[in-house]
């Protein structure tokens, strides 16, 4: 294994490790899972780069599109918990009393 894909594996982890084991705030939670939507953007641009497929080059940037996205439906479920509940924590946050 090559250190860059040791390095890009290991970032993984910790954003999934991070992400089992502090899930203590919403914003820690969604910084987790956007490191680990960057390691996997980064591990196919890579990959792509490798093969040297011209058909995959798209597929890195759908990716870092759903990133966006997925940060920018984050933020806004980070504000509108904030104002509804006063606090980002997660144990505070119960589907049933919505």
């Amino acid at each position: 294994m090559t250190p860059t894909y040791f390095t890009l594996s290991s970032t993984f982890t910790l954003g999934f490790m991070g992400l089992a084991f502090h899930r203590t705030h919403l914003l820690s939670a969604l910084l987790c899972l956007e490191g680990m939507m960057l390691s996997l953007y980064t591990s196919l641009a890579l990959w792509t780069l490798q093969l040297e497929v011209s058909n995959l080059s798209t597929t890195p940037l759908l990716m870092l599109a759903f990133s966006a996205c997925e940060a920018s439906t984050g933020l806004a479920l980070l504000v509108a918990t904030s104002r509804t509940h006063g606090t980002d924590h997660l144990h505070n946050l119960n589907l049933l009393q919505c």
